[in-house]
């Protein structure tokens, strides 16, 4: 008995020796297996406004479209402040991906609106939206510190994102779609989070989100939540599908979808309008070919159209006379009351007398 347990204990033993050696031989190759992340590199880390760089990545989804830009107020632990606003947008320069996940573009020189620290800021515009921002320096361009951050404070979105508000009537007339995005953050840090700075951007389509920094005014305690309500507007007749992000230090916190209807208001007018000038042209033309042209001169009467008639002569009827009447009554002419014959009285025949 004792010599059978003793060889149960060896082979647990070995079983589990064997478990352990293959957990540790397996821990150094982890690492080595995952996927690298997107990385950026720079011809060299410094040039003068006119100049040229060479930025190339790997690492990246293939078939994706980049944008390059170089931008001020940055770095690239914190990421672009100021959001594109801080970036020389007119000079940025676009990239796309190849098979291999790689890229390679020449990018100028040029001085953003927003003092330096700089970097050179690569993020995607489709599919896969990363970010990645080298540090580089414009020779020449002013320098700053760049704004204090809130302190060791953590926020985080706790409840769902809803827009507030509605379109009104002059939106349906193209005026700019606004409204409210309100959601509900919580500090998770240790330190409290003074008027954070948030940037609200809107992207439409493939488009990447154009951010505008919003002060959000208030306090969040260590372990407290607040309600946020940035405003957020598009462009005058802006309509389609729109996404709504909100970032907070370089971190994005909010998307939500927001669909804009057309401005049928515009359309109408536009039709109106194709009507309605047509129409007064051409009684304005009328108007002026009807004062132009000369005067007609006036004719002469035409005479009457004389019509045939027949006429039908009659014979004059006499009137039937009455008793009494004076005037003499016609009597046949070949006859007359003392002319006319009598009868023979009875005479002797003479027949056959000498």
């Amino acid at each position: 008995m004792t010599g059978s347990r003793t060889t149960r204990w060896k082979r647990t033993a070995a079983a589990l020796l064997t478990g352990l050696a293959l957990a540790l031989a397996l821990l150094p190759t982890a690492p080595a297996s995952a996927a690298p992340g997107p990385v950026v590199e720079l011809s060299r880390a410094e040039g003068g406004k006119g100049g040229e760089i060479t930025v190339s990545g790997s690492g990246w989804k293939p078939g994706a479209l980049l944008m390059l830009l170089m931008c001020g107020q940055a770095a690239p632990d914190r990421g672009v402040i100021g959001g594109t606003n801080s970036c020389a947008n007119t000079d940025g320069r676009a990239a796309t991906v190849d098979a291999r996940g790689a890229f390679s573009a020449k990018l100028p020189v040029a001085e953003p609106p927003r003092p330096c620290p700089c970097v050179v800021h690569v993020a995607g515009v489709t599919g896969q939206q990363d970010a990645v921002d080298r540090e580089f320096t414009v020779a020449g361009h002013p320098t700053a510190p760049l704004p204090e951050a809130s302190g060791d404070g953590r926020l985080a979105v706790l409840a769902a994102v809803r827009l507030d508000g509605s379109s009104g009537l002059l939106t349906w007339f193209g005026a700019p779609p606004s409204r409210e995005v309100a959601f509900t953050v919580g500090n998770l840090g240790s330190a409290p989070v003074k008027d954070p700075v948030f940037q609200v951007g809107t992207g439409h389509g493939v488009f990447a989100p154009q951010y505008e920094e919003r002060q959000w005014r208030g306090t969040v305690a260590p372990g407290k939540k607040a309600l946020v309500r940035l405003p957020v507007e598009l462009a005058a007749g802006a309509h389609g599908d729109y996404q709504v992000s909100v970032r907070y230090a370089g971190k994005v916190l909010v998307e939500q979808p927001w669909g804009v209807g057309r401005p049928w208001g515009v359309t109408l007018f536009w039709l109106l309008l194709a009507v309605v000038v047509p129409t007064a042209l051409f009684r304005v033309g009328m108007a002026v070919v009807d004062r132009a042209r000369p005067a007609a001169s006036p004719a002469a009467p035409r005479p009457p159209r004389r019509r045939r008639t027949r006429t039908r002569t009659r014979t004059p009827v006499p009137a039937r006379r009455e008793a009494g009447d004076d005037e003499p009554t016609a009597v046949l002419p070949w006859f007359s009351p003392d002319s006319a014959p009598s009868a023979p009285e009875s005479s002797p025949t003479t027949k056959g007398q000498a």
